[in-house]
């Protein structure tokens, strides 16, 4: 069995993690971005504008990605901020699949070390999945709903245990930039139900 080159996985798993970072992007409205919970916090507009700059700063000085977008769109209205990562990170995939098996494998500098392109981009993922985390917490304290991120929620219906089912609130970015620009898309979400949504009562 032949075993794939890094990039075979990495790459369909950066498509998944585009969406997922915009979908947390598309929850908040305008008037949302601007809320910040504690004095040293990021409003959720800092955490829009943050992960576009990080990631680019990594892509550029670390991967050798350099697209034609720049880092931030022209406006910074929630609108603008999902079309434009949504163009950007597509333009960063498209040069990462150009790359050929052996680059993922080749070590470059990583701050103050080296490690390897695939290390580094897995990190990249990691990084971005820190700050979408610290996002739906402050979806929570707006009181926002939330939908599957990688699995139920308490929103859409609790624990996997009890068998609550996994709904994201849309399947492409395609789909989620045309919804997006009239409004949205608000699929029905279920509730926790009687049980727990935490391991513990």
């Amino acid at each position: 069995m032949s075993i794939p080159h890094p990039g075979e996985f990495l790459l369909p798993t950066y498509e998944t993690e585009r969406l997922k970072t915009l979908t947390a992007w598309s929850l908040f409205a305008d008037t949302d971005l601007g809320f910040r919970p504690a004095e040293l916090a990021r409003t959720p507009l800092e955490h829009f504008v943050h992960q576009c700059v990080s990631e680019d700063g990594w892509m550029r000085n670390m991967l050798a990605v350099e697209p034609k977008l720049p880092a931030l769109p022209k406006n910074e209205d929630r609108l603008s901020f999902l079309e434009h990562y949504a163009a950007v990170s597509k333009e960063r995939q498209s040069i990462l699949g150009a790359r050929p098996p052996e680059w993922w494998g080749e070590e470059t500098a990583f701050f103050d070390t080296r490690r390897s392109h695939a290390w580094i981009f897995v990190r990249r993922l990691t990084h971005s999945a820190h700050h979408r985390g610290q996002l739906t917490t402050l979806l929570r304290l707006i009181g926002k709903p939330l939908y599957s991120t990688y699995g139920p929620t308490a929103d859409t219906g609790g624990l996997p245990t009890d068998r609550a089912p996994t709904i994201y609130r849309y399947d492409s970015i395609a789909r989620l930039l045309t919804e997006e620009a009239t409004g949205g898309e608000w699929p029905e979400l279920p509730g926790a139900g009687e049980s727990s949504p935490t391991e513990r009562p």
